[in-house]
């Protein structure tokens, strides 16, 4: 009984804090996530542009090519944790003591660990798009540019929605990561309400519970979103000659029109 009275009083006293700390994690949980998925989008169409013709660009494509290799292995390969040291004491280290702002850091952090994953995603989205429409719109006239914003991208988007669903959730949870650097989300502010009323097990609890109700929310309102996105079950393709319904909208429709 005494436990329950002891959560209760957490949220009751320290319930600021614990706002605070929701509030942070969940901005730089979008934050990164958003950034990180548009820094996907960039790095994967460009990935899989065909290589230009002309030497000189073809040489700048290699290399960029190159460059954005290291880039997501280094971030897929290293813990965040390790990203956020580096790059928060790094720019101390180059800027002769100068740091980043705290928040403003974590999401930069978030962001570029983020765009790493997207930018797999997204180049196996781009990939999984079937060739003949890529031909398709060559054979109407589609500059590659026009081929990606019109036809590959919105398939794209719609097919890896899941995965990106799924690193929103994982981004919640790895901001506590985060307070190594102080950046004042949710764990962050259980350690400091832990230095108030020295109940370890009460306050993890709590914070347990607040990283659970985030994600458990969040993820059921991007499968509504995902649902919505599918449309439904079936169509009925209008026009059909095998299709009963077709059929009938089509005599429905002629019977409409008035002989002459």
């Amino acid at each position: 009984m005494q436990f329950f009275v002891d959560i209760f009083n957490i949220f009751k006293n320290y319930w600021n804090y614990l706002l605070m700390g929701v509030a942070n994690t969940l901005l730089i949980a979008l934050v990164g996530t958003v950034i990180g998925l548009l820094i996907g989008l960039l790095i994967g169409i460009l990935r899989t542009a065909p290589l230009a013709g002309k030497a000189p660009l073809r040489a700048l494509q290699k290399f960029a090519n190159g460059f954005f290799s290291v880039y997501i292995e280094i971030f897929r390969g290293t813990p965040m944790m390790v990203q956020a040291m580096v790059i928060y004491w790094g720019y101390a280290f180059a800027t002769g003591g100068n740091t980043l702002p705290l928040l403003g850091a974590g999401m930069f952090i978030v962001s570029v660990n983020t765009g790493a994953y997207m930018a797999e995603i997204v180049r196996g989205g781009i990939l999984s798009i079937d060739k003949g429409q890529f031909e398709g719109a060559a054979a109407i006239g589609m500059t590659h540019r026009d081929t990606m914003l019109h036809v590959v991208i919105p398939q794209v988007m719609r097919n890896i929605l899941p995965s990106v669903s799924n690193e929103f959730v994982i981004n919640i949870k790895d901001t506590s990561v985060l307070n190594v650097i102080g950046v004042a989300e949710l764990y962050y502010y259980a350690d400091v309400i832990k230095r108030f009323n020295l109940q370890m097990f009460q306050n993890y609890f709590v914070v347990c519970l607040l990283y659970f109700l985030m994600t458990f929310t969040v993820t059921r309102l991007l499968r509504l979103c995902e649902r919505k996105l599918a449309g439904k079950d079936s169509y009925t393709v209008f026009g059909s000659q095998s299709d009963p319904d077709a059929e009938i909208h089509i005599h429905r429709t002629t019977e409409e029109i008035p002989n002459d």
